[in-house]
């Protein structure tokens, strides 16, 4: 692997704070589909996934896999960003659209949650299986990113050799630090906006299974603890909350990482409390294939640089970047 050294961080002036450039790159942003197809592969529990494709894999040439964060979409403009800087390297790539995440609900009475690795291990194994000279990479955002790390932690040193390196972005790598520190100040708007979507879904889902939840409480459910603790945990095999935090925070899993793998985050993040990554510092410093790279500022999947008419968006390139290095 060749010297990764990133340029510093400069932060858009007319973006200040954390929460400007957070909402930036979904709101303000114009960022072009660069994919060229769209798949829905079958899974092994007969429910589906939808896979937006770009280029066609290659023996000896990477490809890359994106995962996306909460509530992400086909649209998604970092996703984008990012395969049009692989794509400019000859590179072919993927992003993998969460179940439910492609405007379709899906079959199964499970959905997608941030410690949910079965979906991941079946499209990285098809993969391999579809091009076996061809080496992979994941990035992984946000909640894509805590799944992406659990996945490689599960994995360790038996990780398919194909998978030579990956990036986690925004990552929340303690979910009930995470949850809580969302239930302060403006990051409450984060949790109404997300919970939207989120009670929809469930209430479709009780269209599906009745049987799901309480449509009651998840009506009143103000915060993600409280949508955790009724559905995702409990649907998913969790007693709650408290247990499904636990048991999917990446933070404890990343010790076990056997490739290269870049940890971008910022500190001023509003999805999760600074001291976390002093913590994952700390591990990262006793797990050589680690690559810490914290910002001051950025905000969540935010870094955006330049001016209003020549935006730059620093977590794209560094990416790119980190996995030429790669190689």
């Amino acid at each position: 692997m060749r010297d990764f050294t990133p340029h510093p961080f400069r932060p858009a002036w007319w973006l200040p704070g954390p929460h400007l450039p957070t909402v930036w790159g979904k709101f303000g942003r114009h960022q072009p589909l660069v994919h060229d197809r769209v798949e829905r592969w079958t899974t092994p529990d007969d429910d589906h996934l939808t896979i937006a494709r770009m280029g066609h894999a290659r023996p000896g040439v990477p490809h890359l896999l994106i995962l996306h964060g909460l509530e992400g979409k086909l649209t998604a403009k970092y996703a984008h960003g990012l395969l049009a800087q692989i794509r400019a390297m000859g590179w072919s790539g993927d992003l993998m659209l969460f179940r439910s995440c492609d405007g379709e609900l899906n079959r199964a009475r499970r959905m997608y949650h941030s410690g949910e690795t079965t979906d991941i291990d079946f499209v990285v194994r098809r993969l391999i299986a579809d091009s076996p000279r061809t080496p992979l990479v994941i990035a992984g955002v946000s909640l894509g990113g805590n799944v992406t790390l659990k996945w490689l932690g599960e994995q360790g040193s038996a990780v398919p050799e194909q998978v030579v390196a990956a990036a986690a972005v925004s990552t929340p790598f303690d979910l009930a630090a995470g949850s809580r520190h969302l239930e302060r100040g403006f990051a409450r708007q984060y949790v109404k906006h997300f919970l939207k979507t989120l009670t929809a879904k469930t209430l479709a889902k009780l269209e599906q299974y009745p049987d799901l939840c309480d449509r009651e409480r998840l009506l009143a459910c103000r915060t993600f603890w409280e949508f955790d603790d009724l559905v995702t945990g409990p649907v998913h095999g969790f007693t709650g909350a408290a247990d499904y935090y636990t048991r999917s925070s990446s933070i404890g899993f990343i010790e076990r990482i056997a490739v290269p793998t870049l940890l971008l985050s910022a500190k001023d993040d509003p999805f999760l409390p600074a001291e976390v990554l002093e913590r994952v510092w700390g591990i990262a410093a006793r797990n050589g294939m680690l690559r810490p790279h914290f910002t001051e500022r950025g905000g969540h999947v935010g870094w955006v640089e330049g001016l209003p008419i020549s935006q730059r968006f620093y977590m794209e390139s560094t990416l790119a970047q980190w996995f030429a290095c790669c190689f």
